[in-house]
């Protein structure tokens, strides 16, 4: 994840909610794994089989997850492993979020911050 840059606020098509865009990407390699294990499935023994199609049904409900979910999970990772609680310590957040990740901004550092203060 990384920060975009400054810009003018833009409408997410694919958010829930209209939520203006962060400027953070949300990487995904969802794909590659499902097609990865579609792979596997292929040529797997009966032994291997029920694994796999766990790993497929797991990788299934990870890629449907929302970039905002994402990207809060992503958030209160970086705050826990700075001790810093987003409801309580907003601003102390945000300067978290902004050492870790040095291109972030500081708009979306406080929306990254706002969403993991609402997912914890």
């Amino acid at each position: 994840m990384f920060g975009r840059g400054k810009g003018k606020d833009r409408e997410k098509g694919g958010d829930k909610g209209g939520d203006l865009d962060p400027g953070v990407v949300v990487l995904r390699d969802s794909q590659a794994l499902a097609d990865a294990v579609r792979e596997a499935l292929e040529t797997a023994s009966d032994a291997e089989r029920p694994g796999l199609e766990r790993a497929a049904g797991l990788i299934a409900l990870h890629a449907a997850r929302p970039e905002r979910e994402i990207r809060a999970e992503w958030a209160r990772g970086i705050l826990e492993a700075a001790g810093v609680d987003p409801r309580e310590q907003e601003v102390h957040a945000v300067r978290a979020l902004r050492r870790a990740e040095r291109g972030l901004s500081l708009k979306a550092a406080v929306l990254l911050v706002r969403e993991a203060a609402e997912a914890a």
